[in-house]
């Protein structure tokens, strides 16, 4: 590594930052974060990779494991959270560890980022295996808190993927996947909470994102394995149904309450003219492929 981080050094195109107004500011900022889409899709190859690498582990059992401090963990929060709605994932298949424990979600812990042997702690109680994913971030690549974790997930044998925003950093080195999104200095010099932090969210979003189509999470373009647990969701079940089988509403509602609301188990009853646990079981040897118990 060199001895100042990209993400630590001042911005060369905004020196006078503090003077603009607020229009000014707004343009500034918008335009710099733009940047982070650029940088994801430099490390496309990177991520395809990862995708590649953790949908077998996934299949046969394994959990998405989020490591990370600040903002870095806080991001990994937020998308192991949104799987379990979003996608009918298991909570306890998509543990999240943040430095210094749940409450530094809400409040810096100081100094629970320099702590590499709690990092290697933390990550050996969750008793990882083979077929674990563990996503590391850390926009510097040198959080010790993260590469302990690291070290600790591959000595247990599990996929370690690491996304970090500085070239050479020594996270990337530490894990069997490097992924570098490559977002330069920041307008606010060292503030990785802008487009560093967003490149963090897009990659993550993309990441499981594209591992839960692997895993038939999705029909086409449509998110048919989410959990209608309010009346929103309620309602978005019920338009999924009738796009992906163009049956009426009246039939899809009656599918749906047959089924206990499971999206992907009425569109099979619907399209294949079949009874909910026929459905089931159909789906269920398909490996949850909509396309593939249809196929049957």
């Amino acid at each position: 590594m060199t001895a100042t981080l990209r993400t630590e050094e001042p911005h060369p195109g905004h020196p006078q930052l503090d003077r603009y107004d607020a229009a000014a500011l707004v343009d500034a900022f918008v335009e710099d974060q733009a940047q982070a889409a650029l940088a994801v899709r430099a490390a496309g190859s990177q991520l395809a990779r990862a995708v590649d690498a953790a949908t077998p582990r996934l299949q046969a059992g394994g959990r998405i494991v989020y490591v990370g401090a600040g903002t870095s963990g806080r991001l990994g929060v937020l998308d192991s959270v949104e799987l379990h709605p979003t996608f009918s994932w298991p909570p306890e298949r998509a543990p999240a560890l943040l430095a210094g424990g749940p409450g530094a979600m809400f409040a810096a812990v100081e100094g629970a980022e320099d702590d590499r042997a709690q990092g290697a702690a933390d990550l050996a109680a969750l008793q990882p295996t083979a077929n674990d994913v563990v996503l590391l971030l850390a926009a510097s690549g040198a959080t010790p808190y993260t590469l302990g974790a690291a070290a600790a997930a591959r000595a247990a044998g599990a996929l370690t993927v690491g996304i970090v925003n500085n070239p050479g950093a020594p996270l990337a080195a530490a894990c069997e996947i490097g992924i570098l999104l490559d977002t330069g200095p920041e307008l606010i010099s060292g503030s990785t909470r802008l487009k560093a932090g967003t490149a963090q969210k897009i990659a993550l979003n993309t990441f499981s994102s594209s591992v839960m189509v692997r895993l038939h999470k999705v029909y086409g373009n449509l998110m048919v394995d989410l959990r209608a647990t309010n009346a929103k969701l309620v309602r978005r079940a019920l338009r999924l149904t009738v796009r992906a089988t163009g049956a009426s509403e009246s039939d899809a509602q009656r599918a749906l309450g047959a089924c206990g609301s499971r999206v992907k188990v009425a569109i099979v009853m619907l399209e294949a003219g079949i009874d909910a646990t026929e459905a089931e079981r159909r789906l269920d040897a398909a490996a949850g492929s909509i396309g593939q118990a249809l196929a049957r």
